[in-house]
Parts: C-alpha cells; structure tokens; sequence
C-alpha cells in the first residue's frame, strides 16, 4: 500500500514537471542535485576512512614494525567479503568498468545499491589496510546516483548517460576540489561527448560538488604543495624521459594488474581467494607500511619533503626505520609490489579501485627517478618535488590513458598551474608510449575484448549502443520438414517476414523456405501435394547469436545481402528474425540523436 502510495506521488511530480518545467532546465536540476549527493558521498567515504585508520593506527610506535599490520589487511577484506555477500548480493568490483558497461550495453542503468553499497564496502576495505583507492567507489556511486534519479523519472537513454556523467564528474571534482578535472575525466574514460546538451549539466554538477566540499571539510587540499624553483626550459630533456619512463611504468601497472586478477581468477571458492589475497597484502603491508590503505600521506611526505630526514619518514613503521641509506630501495619496491598489493585486495575479496594507486606509484616513480638523475648528475638540476608531482600526472594519464585528465587534475590538486607546460610534457609523452603496447585502459580493457568499448567515433559508438535483442522479430510463423506445399502456401499468406524457417521437433533449424525461390510453384495448386518443406528449403546465407556483436550484423547484412538473419540461442535453437530494414532504421535514428546538438 505504502510503495502503491509513493509510485502514485512520484506520478504526479512527474506530470507536474512535464507541465511547469521545460526538459533542459530539469536535466539542470538534477545534475545540481546529483553534484550536491556526490559531495556528500565523497565526503562522507573519506572521513569514515580517517576515523577507521585513527582508530587501528594512532597507537603504533613509528621506530619499529607493527605486528597487527598482519592482522588488519586480512581482518578488513573478510569484513568487505561477509557485506557484500551477504548484504550487497551483487559484484560491485571495477567500479569505473561498470559504468562503461551500463552506458555501453545496459541503457545507462545502474542498480540502487550502488548508490551506497561502493561506499561502504570500500570504507571497510581500505580504512583496514586494503591498498586500493576510493576514488572508483565514489565515481560509481555519483554515476549510480545520476543513473537512478533519471529512471525515477523515467528519462530517456540520452539523457540517463548525461545524468551517469554528471555523477562521475561530480565525484571527481569532489573528491579532489578539481571541477575542469571533473570534465575532463568524464570526456576522456567515459568517453560521454561533450555536446552542448551534456556539457551545461556537467560543468553545473562539478561546480556545485566542488563548492559543497569546500563547505564541508574547508580550503585544505587533498596534497599540499609548494613548488621548489620554477620550471626552466632546460629541464625538457629530463621531462621527455620522465614521460617515457612513467609510461613503462603504466605499462607494467596494467600488465601486472590484468596477471594477478587471471591468477585470482582461477579459485572460485571466495575462502581460498581471502587466504591467498589477504596473506600477500598482510605480507606486504608489514614489510612496507607506506602500501597500507591509499598512500596519500607517503605522498605528501615526498611532496612537501625539504630535508633527508622528512623523507627517510617514509621508513617509519617498518623494519627498515631509521635506516636512510636503504631509502631508494625501500621506495623502488614500493613502486612494484604497489600493483601486486591492490590485485589482492580486490582479489582476495576487498572493494577499491585503481585511481589512488596510480598517483602513488606515479609520485613514487617521479622522485626515483629524480633522485637517480641527481645522484647520477646527468645534466641540470631537477627538483625532486616537482618531479614527483609530475610522476602523478604521467602514470595516470598512462593507466587510464587520459593524458588532459592527469595534467589539469595534478595541476588543480596542488596549485600547481605554474609546471603546467612540463604536466602536459610528461602526461604526452606517457600516453604516446603506452598506447604502443596497449590500445585501451586499464578501465577499458575488459570491455574491448568483448567489444562492448564505447568510443568517441560515432559509427563505433551506435553499434557499441544498439542492442541486438532489441530488434530480434520473434513473432514468426515456422514449418516443419514434413509439411506440403500447401500448408506452406496458407502460413505465407500469414507470415509478415520473407521466409518462413523449417524446425525440427527440438526447435533446431534445419533450413528457410524463401519465398521469391518458390514462387514458380507457390501458384501452381496440382503441385500443393507433391512438395515438401524439406525439398524446397535453403541453408540461410547466414546465422546470428545473441551475442554476435552489432558491429558484425551490419557487416553479415553487407556481405550476404539478406533481408532477414536468423538468431539463435546458445543451444543452436532459434530464438527470432533480425530484419536488415529495421537494423539500418534504428541506426539511422540513433546516429540522428547523438548528432543532436
């Protein structure tokens, strides 16, 4: 009674919209509301992780190693795992991923509890110990947020892709005070283009996120940064090769990533993956506590660093404390095990992406390489700050191949408007040397190979959005083997579609009746009894499954010219007709709407 009551309050809000409010200025509306939410949500994550890290961490003695370190990693993905199993029911891993697959293949439509569960889970996660970002969560819980409130109102798919934007957007620019970040982001991963129609509502949703954060923890930054000297063009050579060097390091990040999820992937019982994850993350963490949770405090340390004792910090809480000739080794296995220890809390059953990840090892790469460059006295001077700042950018922008996303987030993130020539140097020169080995992010990968990648190329685009079941026609008449000539002639004279296809008792197709090839004997009734399906049938020129991508059903209707294609089901049963009439409609029409201004 009370959902009955609250379906009919929601009806008549909506036809009041309808009537008093024009399309464009709702659509502003909720992406003011969708950015307010994503604050909020972005808000609330981070504090409930620095209440849960103060509470297990502030006692530990920072001159020596802390057993409990084994404890916490292991604790906290159990507690992630029993939520959402038991709470959650659904996979809410690779946040971002499942984004692109709702745009791409589910109409933009995200499920309710993601609008929550993301937050939560990866509150647990990362506030004990788990070395992965929250950046992912919240981006999916602002999309979710978007997502749903378009479908409460019962928008169309155009517009819910905005809405999810919106979120994303938001949440970016919440998170990290970074509204142009917040943009860009959205065009370079979501790959959401930017025509006027969406534009308006996402800059009004990165605003007002970036404004309500502001209200809620203050003008303190996520990284505080102070720029050492001025960027000179003399250092070109060393940005150039920085670049170079973070996009091997991006390379390696999706490489080692994509190993370790395959290796997790093989042990389907979720006890052996907590046992197997958990054991290397603890192993990890105790060995180098500066992988527990984000990492975002080593990264200020090496950014606000001025001395070798601010950055021998770095060792504190480790075996390793207070020993700061083993500093640049402790920092080069921190880059590399960085990757391993973020596979195994997502495999082992824990809930974060892999945004903070990549700025940790991106600043880490940068100071390494800084350091050895000015040990090694390769040619002018390079500030070993600045050089980590750049480090973020440019393994960002390799990992997600978003080069204009690391350049103006790391330049927003820290004031850092004054380097911004050699952020855009390195964040280039990073995507230019990934994209040789990896055409796709690390966010996209999973989906290219399934060819359900949404891209900025419009053709690509509409077929990436077509839904194949969509269009099956399943209201077909069908003959059997046995059947006359005449019984053929009397279902023609029913059927809608150009042939009629022979089953057999399981259903299986056996072959088409064409009709334009029996028309010599369809008018001739002395042969209505002398005929048979099984004698007048054809091999279809083509078959279709439901998971024939819609890229090959156009090229399938190109090459074999037919009229209709028969799909089948995974168990070779006929399923319904694909008409190449209605296909090349609903492309038309779809191509009309994204070219919509």
């Amino acid at each position: 009674m009370e959902s009955r009551e609250r379906l009919s309050v929601i009806q008549r809000l909506h036809e009041w919209r309808v009537a008093h409010v024009s399309d464009r200025m709702f659509i502003l509306i909720l992406s003011l509301l969708v950015g307010f939410f994503a604050a909020v949500a972005a808000f609330s994550l981070h504090w409930i992780i620095n209440q849960i890290v103060m509470l297990l961490t502030s006692s530990f003695e920072k001159t020596t190693a802390n057993w409990l370190y084994l404890v916490y990693p292991v604790v906290g993905i159990y507690l992630t795992s029993l939520f959402v199993r038991y709470i959650v029911k659904d996979n809410i891993s690779h946040g971002i991923t499942r984004i692109l697959y709702a745009i791409s293949s589910n109409k933009s439509r995200l499920k309710s509890h993601n609008c929550w569960s993301s937050v939560i889970a990866s509150a647990i996660t990362i506030g004990f110990g788990g070395s992965v970002g929250a950046e992912a969560p919240i981006v999916l819980t602002g999309s979710a947020i978007g997502s749903n409130l378009g479908q409460l109102f019962h928008l169309d798919r155009k517009t819910l892709m905005t809405l999810v934007g919106c979120g994303a957007a938001g949440a970016i620019a919440g998170i990290f005070k970074a509204p142009i970040a917040g943009l860009v982001f959205t065009l370079e991963v979501l790959m959401i283009d930017m025509t006027m129609s969406a534009l308006l509502p996402i800059l009004v949703s990165c605003v007002t996120a970036t404004c309500f954060t502001y209200m809620f923890s203050g003008d303190a930054s996520l990284f505080s940064f102070h720029l050492d000297s001025e960027w000179s063009i003399e250092r070109t050579p060393a940005c150039l090769l920085l670049g170079v060097s973070c996009g091997l390091v991006s390379l390696y990040f999706i490489r080692m990533m994509g190993a370790c999820e395959s290796v997790f992937a093989r042990y389907t019982s979720p006890h052996v993956r907590l046992a197997i994850g958990g054991s290397i993350l603890s192993l990890l963490i105790f060995l180098f506590p500066a992988l527990y949770g984000e990492g975002y405090s080593s990264i200020n340390l090496l950014l606000n660093g001025r001395t070798e004792a601010d950055w021998n910090q770095i060792l504190n809480n480790s075996l390793f404390s207070g020993q700061g000739g083993l500093l640049l080794g402790y920092i080069a296995l921190v880059l590399f095990t960085k990757v391993i220890a973020t596979s195994a809390t997502n495999g082992g059953g824990g809930c974060g992406g892999t945004f903070a990840p990549s700025l940790f090892v991106g600043c880490f790469t940068g100071f390494l390489f800084s350091r050895l460059w000015n040990i090694h006295q390769i040619g002018v001077y390079i500030p070993e700050k600045n050089f980590a700042l750049m480090g973020m950018a440019g393994v960002m922008s390799g990992v997600m191949h978003a080069p204009l996303t690391g350049m103006f987030l790391i330049a927003e993130l820290t004031g850092g408007y004054s380097l911004l020539v050699p952020l855009m140097i390195v964040s280039v020169c990073s995507y230019l040397t990934i994209i040789i080995f990896e055409p796709h992010s690390i966010y996209g990968a999973r989906l290219a190979k399934q060819g359900k990648l949404l891209t900025h190329h419009t053709d690509h685009a509409v077929l990436t959005l077509m839904n194949l079941d969509s269009v099956i026609e399943r209201d077909y008449l069908s003959v059997t083997p046995e059947m006359k000539l005449g019984q053929i002639v009397h279902k023609i004279s029913r059927s809608h579609t150009s042939v009629l296809p022979v089953l057999d008792a399981a259903g299986n197709l056996l072959g088409e009746v064409e009709i334009m090839k029996i028309r010599n004997v369809m008018f001739r009734t002395e042969l209505y009894q002398h005929f048979m399906a099984s004698q007048l049938m054809v091999e279809p020129k083509a078959t279709l499954t439901e998971s024939t991508p819609m890229a090959e059903v156009m090229r399938t209707f190109d090459q074999t010219r037919a009229d209709w294609l028969p799909v089948l089901d995974s168990e070779s049963h006929l399923k319904g007709y694909l008409s190449r009439q209605r296909v090349y409609t609903m492309y038309r029409k779809m191509v009309a709407d994204m070219s919509e201004d």
